[in-house]
């Protein structure tokens, strides 16, 4: 019977069948394959964003990177979600987006494995954040690559970000900086 509860349980969590109180509460693998549980970041500001090494939004990565490296000792971790959810821009493995992210942009915010952001196989952790029945905040379904969610330190989504509003414009860093003061 503990059994059987137990598997009910795990599946609704696993296929959004019981709201969940905030990002904290997901375990997703990282770029190596290792399970992280989000709960690592209470405490801490997120920027959850949904990548593609082929995208005309690409460049982002190095905006990313440089807010990450500005704030980090502040409290903002950045967490980057690959997802070829959009004209297949990407299509590598996890180790491939590893090598590119660290080449080319020098990435050291935490990367995550490959996972859908969309559609019917969308990961729990997206149907949180871009649901309102889930979230209590915000409807955001991700309109393409490089769509962030500024979360808060009680792990709370605050807002969605547009994939085309960089985290260097004006708005975003009053966002992040007020929170990070928080």
């Amino acid at each position: 019977m503990k059994f059987l509860l137990a598997a009910i349980l795990s599946s609704a969590l696993l296929y959004g069948g019981l709201t969940q109180e905030s990002v904290h509460e997901f375990t997703v693998n990282d770029i190596d394959g290792k399970s992280v549980n989000l709960s690592k970041y209470k405490g801490k500001v997120l920027l959850i964003v949904n990548t593609a090494s082929k995208c005309g939004l690409t460049p982002q990565y190095a905006d990313l990177q440089a807010t990450y490296k500005k704030y980090k000792d502040d409290g903002l971790v950045i967490l980057g979600f690959p997802a070829n959810n959009f004209m297949g821009q990407e299509p590598g493995t996890d180790s491939k987006i590893k090598e590119f992210c660290t080449k080319k942009f020098e990435v050291t915010f935490p990367m995550f494995s490959k996972i859908s952001v969309k559609g019917k196989d969308i990961h729990p952790l997206y149907t949180y954040l871009t649901s309102k029945e889930q979230n209590g905040k915000i409807d955001a379904p991700v309109s393409w690559n490089f769509q962030k969610f500024l979360i808060g330190k009680d792990g709370k989504v605050v807002q969605s970000i547009s994939p085309s509003q960089k985290v260097t414009d004006n708005s975003v860093v009053r966002s992040i900086e007020k929170l990070l003061k928080k």
